[in-house]
């Protein structure tokens, strides 16, 4: 599924074994969860991470959201 959320993470075995990235990096998606969780702020996030946006932070979450709730989504070419 394309959209403003999933324009910015991608999934692609070749990268990081298949685990979910933000677009144009090596960035895994949970290790930005894991440090949201520790109470991390998104500008300590950015300034360790500094390819990423809010706009990214924002979609990760979201993304997270999508999949603990089960729903199946494809991109479509």
């Amino acid at each position: 599924m394309k959209g403003t959320y999933f324009d910015r993470i991608v999934v692609d075995p070749e990268i990081m074994v298949g685990k979910p990235v933000f677009k144009d990096t090596r960035i895994p998606v949970y290790i930005v969860l894991d440090l949201i969780g520790d109470g991390i702020s998104y500008n300590e996030i950015i300034k360790m991470y500094p390819d990423l946006t809010a706009e990214d932070i924002n979609a990760s979450v979201k993304f997270a959201s999508l999949i603990l709730d089960r729903r199946e989504f494809y991109e479509t070419a």
